[in-house]
């Protein structure tokens, strides 16, 4: 579904990212995991065009990504849920969500997308005419979630689900992650709990410094001592 080829990033004269190289299947859970400042961020910001890449390849099927405006992305069937959340606070909850489908000429379908989010998230419903920016932590990134599933997408870029939340709350998260996974939806998931990453993904990339290190089938990296002592703890 998606394939990149030797991406190179550069902030200034900050080399960011460093012949990266992903295969992500369809109906896949993907993760990358490593260390604050490895470069997650960046590699999820590029495949959504927010950055531009100095050279490489980004390919969603047939189609390149490299010189498409991070606009034009979401027609394509791609969401990103950023890092923070980033909910619109002085918008209703379904002012957010609404904003999700903003580019789809499909509104007869609306209903039933507004009906799998609030299955999802019940909370989200209860509290649908409620500003974004009086919810608790964990309903703005349930939002965050459920905003970028309004947009239909064929592949979700997460970053940092589980950020500042309290376990109960990151378990439930991640709950419904997988629910939507395996609703249809492949998932390329940034998330600095390795433990959790590793244990519901396909398979998973570590990333150091900006280069990816080592990848395999998550189940396995699980395992892996050197992962283990790591980012396993």
């Amino acid at each position: 579904m998606l394939t990149v080829k030797d991406l190179n990033l550069y902030y200034g004269s900050i080399h960011a990212l460093k012949e990266i190289n992903l295969e992500i299947g369809q109906g896949e859970i993907v993760t990358l995991i490593g260390a604050n400042g490895a470069g997650k961020t960046s590699t999820l910001r590029t495949l959504s065009g927010l950055e531009t890449p100095k050279s490489g390849e980004i390919l969603f099927g047939d189609t390149p990504l490299k010189t498409l405006s991070a606009h034009k992305l979401p027609s394509l069937g791609i969401a990103h849920v950023p890092e923070g959340r980033r909910v619109f606070s002085s918008m209703t909850v379904m002012e957010n969500l609404e904003l999700g489908a903003y580019t789809r000429k499909d509104k007869a379908n609306f209903k039933a997308d507004y009906d799998f989010v609030f299955e999802k998230f019940p909370r989200l419903k209860e509290r649908r005419k409620q500003l974004a920016g009086t919810l608790s932590g964990g309903e703005q990134q349930m939002l965050a979630i459920g905003r970028a599933m309004m947009i239909k997408p064929k592949l979700l870029l997460l970053d940092e689900p589980s950020m500042g939340l309290a376990p109960i709350v990151v378990q439930e998260i991640f709950n419904i992650i997988k629910q939507i996974n395996e609703a249809g939806t492949t998932i390329l998931l940034v998330e600095q709990n390795a433990n959790l990453a590793l244990s519901i993904a396909n398979k998973a990339y570590v990333l150091e410094t900006g280069r990816v290190v080592l990848e395999g089938n998550a189940k396995d990296l699980l395992k892996d001592e050197k992962v283990k002592e790591a980012y396993l703890g």
